[in-house]
């Protein structure tokens, strides 16, 4: 059920375009949200722009600009395509079954063909606030991005990632270092100049690996938190995190959590 917003003095215009890819050799479909009338201030890149319907992305965004102000946002949702499971994940990094494969790939094709084709487009090239957000694997992939591409993204928005993704399956002697993002916080030498804001669910999952009592998306997601404050982000400074009593793994859930999140990233 769609959720009755009041009518809002900053309507959005959505618009849905397609790009060639070189790199990932296919026709990649986004949609374009903005502001009418008014200079989009920030600019949020989307993994699995195709949910943006039942995540209600277009009433959202009018009614965080009507109710709560926040900045005027070009966003960028990227449809993903049959081989998201593929092109989602952390770059040059595959989980056990070699899924992620074409992470590096979509990654290159973020920063070296979508962004210069939307600014190209848009004449719009310069931001207070770039940020990058991502549901499940979706979130994992922005995540990735936004570490390595620092000097492009701010801020990053994860929501019910998919810190699970790992190296080894647990029937092969897997033990929690085998998480494969959390080794990229852990190993990397520097500290990227980045904002996180990072949701799950009481109900993401019923998985519990160790057997503790809490689900395996909340431990992944906390021991995230973890590795990030080792390296010398600090809460709520730098990372803020929402555990959703009964939320669910599912778009329903993560549309409640959307405007949290757009009023953290883009308060004006």
């Amino acid at each position: 059920m769609h959720t009755a917003w009041p009518e809002t003095a900053m309507p959005v215009i959505e618009s849905t375009k397609n790009i060639t890819s070189a790199l990932l050799n296919r026709d990649v479909t986004y949609t374009i949200y903005l502001p009418e009338g008014t200079t989009p201030q920030s600019l949020l890149l989307l993994n699995d722009g195709q949910d943006a319907e039942v995540l209600q992305l277009k009433a959202t965004l009018e009614h965080q600009y009507e109710r709560y102000g926040i900045d005027p946002l070009m966003v960028i949702a990227i449809h993903a395509g049959e081989e998201r499971i593929q092109e989602y994940g952390v770059a040059n990094k595959p989980d056990f079954k070699q899924r992620g494969s074409k992470a590096g790939l979509y990654s290159q094709f973020i920063t070296e063909e979508l962004l210069p084709a939307v600014y190209k487009e848009t004449g719009f090239s310069s931001f207070k606030t770039t940020a990058y957000a991502g549901f499940s694997l979706g979130g994992l992939s922005a995540l990735d991005i936004a570490w390595n591409h620092s000097e492009i993204f701010d801020k990053v928005g994860v929501f019910s990632g998919s810190f699970w993704w790992r190296s080894k399956d647990l029937t092969d002697g897997y033990t929690d270092a085998d998480r494969i993002v959390h080794r990229l916080i852990s190993e990397s030498t520097g500290k990227p100049d980045l904002k996180f804001w990072l949701q799950t669910g009481t109900a993401d999952e019923a998985a519990d690996r160790n057997k503790n009592g809490i689900i395996d998306s909340i431990d992944d997601t906390v021991d995230f938190i973890k590795e990030l404050e080792a390296k010398g982000y600090t809460r709520p400074a730098d990372i803020q995190y929402l555990e959703m009593v009964g939320g669910e793994h599912n778009p329903a859930t993560w549309a409640k959590a959307m405007p949290k999140f757009l009023c953290w990233a883009f308060a004006s």
